[in-house]
């Protein structure tokens, strides 16, 4: 028996039930974790409320986290008893103290990286790398928007991006989260609630507007994101903590001067072992070197989960936040 969060019914954070849970020995391919650390993401909430299909009730949410293998299945040879590492995707099932895992989609952990860094940039980390490198590569000089610039994926973000040479803007919901991203690289940081967001990127670009949003608002951003683009700049929409974004005319993307739009998901980039790897590694170099700084902005017990999802949903939380076991 382990200690686990589970799900019976999808709606608010009430649903996160700490109970005991069997689990099953690894089979072929597979691997025992017992984990130390889980990262909980946006894309938990997502999947409580029911906006995002588990598959069948009752289920565990979580998809990050990190920890030690206890045993392997058959014909495994990628990773062994004792050794450390980590995850971001699926299967469900991070938030408890044991699971078993499909071995190819753990990755270990160099000495440089602790077990807690790793829950805690696995999955925004390469949402940043896949963000600023692979769906828009950005590039010294250009001018980039993000949204939500004092969360979890927000703080990587601004960072990555001033590390690559751009002039960061982000909306923050308050001084502090203002002072919270400028310390992490953003240039210009917005309070939405107290400023005109178009019209003040506009005043920071001398009327140009920005190379690229990166918006994980959704329904409350996408339209003034599009207003905060330059001639030929690309909207990149991966997330909706605030609902679901709204629908664009294709015409709409021509006469705001032949705009982009993607809508990309991570596991879309990391979907082969060769993906997952280079993803990773490409995140522990720039914590190694020191251009990344991992903040953790709360710690929690594991049954303390839907404490978590409270937080995260009232914007109350900064930086990422952790599950201990």
């Amino acid at each position: 028996m382990t200690e686990a969060i589970r799900v019976h019914e999808v709606g608010g954070p009430g649903q996160l039930r700490h109970e005991s849970i069997e689990v099953p020995a690894p089979g072929a391919g597979e691997v025992l974790l017992r984990q130390t650390h889980i990262g909980v993401n946006y894309i938990d909430v997502y999947f409580r409320t029911g906006l995002y299909q588990a598959g069948s009730l009752p289920f565990t949410p979580g998809l990050e986290g990190a920890g030690e293998v206890i045993a392997t299945g058959e014909g495994v040879s990628t990773v062994e008893p004792g050794q450390r590492v980590a995850y971001a995707g699926g299967p469900l099932g991070a938030y408890a103290a044991e699971r078993v895992m499909p071995a190819d989609r753990l990755v270990p952990l160099p000495e440089s990286i602790s077990n807690e860094q790793a829950a805690a940039i696995m999955l925004k980390g390469m949402t940043a790398h896949v963000l600023l490198q692979q769906v828009h590569a950005v590039r010294r000089g250009e001018r980039v928007l993000i949204h939500a610039a004092a969360g979890g994926v927000g703080l990587l973000l601004c960072q990555w991006a001033s590390h690559l040479g751009a002039t960061v803007i982000g909306t923050v919901g308050s001084p502090e989260k203002a002072e919270l991203a400028r310390a992490n690289g953003c240039d210009h940081p917005i309070l939405y609630r107290e400023e005109n967001v178009q019209e003040r990127v506009r005043a920071l670009t001398g009327g140009q507007g920005v190379d690229v949003v990166y918006d994980s608002v959704g329904a409350d951003t996408l339209m003034v994101s599009l207003g905060c683009l330059a001639r030929r700049g690309m909207l990149v929409s991966f997330g909706q903590s605030s609902g679901k974004p709204p629908a664009i005319e294709v015409g709409q993307l021509a006469a705001g001067g032949s705009l982009f739009l993607t809508r990309p998901s991570l596991f879309d980039y990391i979907a082969t072992v060769e993906e997952l790897k280079s993803a990773a590694a490409a995140v522990f170099e720039v914590v190694r070197q020191g251009r990344l700084n991992v903040r953790i902005g709360q710690r929690l017990p594991l049954a303390d989960a839907a404490t978590a999802h409270r937080a995260l949903e009232s914007r109350r939380s900064t930086g990422s936040t952790i599950l201990t076991v």
